[in-house]
């Protein structure tokens, strides 16, 4: 029996939002087993949701989004020392979170083939969830605590693939671009330096995790204004403007005793 999309992504939101809300009943020592079980189930259920528009070529770079959203979701989740209740909010958002990646995923396989009205919509959406996966998986690198040899690699490692995804819903073709990759690869590399450097900055956790969520919108703005050749100056100062401000304000929350 054929199944509409508009229906797959529905039940994929629900059944998905259910297994977190399991996750919770599950003994700690289980607890990283069952996120990585549930990040394993949303690749399967997006492969499934968004099936039509998958092939073997860069179609695939949209199902990055959706696995470590579930994978920072799921940490954070997992440092998250409170009761069943409290944890409501963030089920919602999840849920709804995940019901909004299957409709830009869907909208970005799509326009890799034709052009549709809803294109410029749903980066406008995906950039935001973009940032708040990065969010969550900074929040989680920093809340552990490793030492500047881990921290910085990880940094790299989590950026790469969502880096590659953003630039890639701004050209939206079937082969990797030169510039797609470079773009990611430079701009990880940054994130790492930046990641080495909060390393020896006494600020807390969410400090430094919005820190280099704010340097992830600089460099994925700058980047995607570069592929859409609308990298001016005015565009490029906005940008910059952003950083210093947010620096300064680091500054402030930094306490240096």
């Amino acid at each position: 029996m054929f199944i509409s999309k508009r229906k797959r992504f529905i039940a994929t939101s629900f059944i998905l939002s259910l297994g977190f809300i399991a996750i919770g009943f599950v003994p700690d020592q289980y607890r990283i087993i069952s996120i990585l079980s549930l990040t394993f189930a949303t690749l399967i259920f997006f492969i499934w949701s968004l099936w039509e528009g998958l092939s073997f070529n860069m179609t695939l770079f949209s199902l990055i989004l959706p696995v470590l959203f579930t994978l920072g979701v799921g940490f954070f989740w997992f440092l998250l020392r409170v009761n069943i209740i409290a944890r409501i909010p963030i089920i919602l958002l999840y849920g709804l979170g995940v019901y909004g990646i299957c409709l830009t995923s869907n909208i970005y396989t799509v326009s890799a083939i034709r052009t549709i009205a809803l294109l410029r919509a749903a980066r406008g959406v995906g950039f935001i969830l973009t940032l708040l996966t990065f969010f969550l998986l900074f929040d989680t690198i920093l809340s552990l605590k490793w030492s500047v040899y881990l921290v910085s690699p990880f940094v790299f490692l989590v950026s790469f693939p969502i880096f590659m995804q953003g630039f890639w819903a701004f050209n939206l073709e079937k082969k990797l671009s030169k510039e797609v990759f470079f773009l990611s690869l430079s701009s990880s590399l940054v994130m790492g330096e930046i990641a080495a450097i909060l390393f020896f900055w006494p600020v807390s956790v969410v400090v430094g995790s919005l820190f280099l969520t704010v340097a992830v919108y600089i460099l994925l703005g700058l980047g995607q204004a570069r592929l859409e050749e609308r990298l001016f100056a005015q565009t490029q100062r906005d940008y910059l403007l952003v950083g210093f401000a947010v620096f300064i304000g680091m500054l402030f929350a930094t306490h240096w005793g």
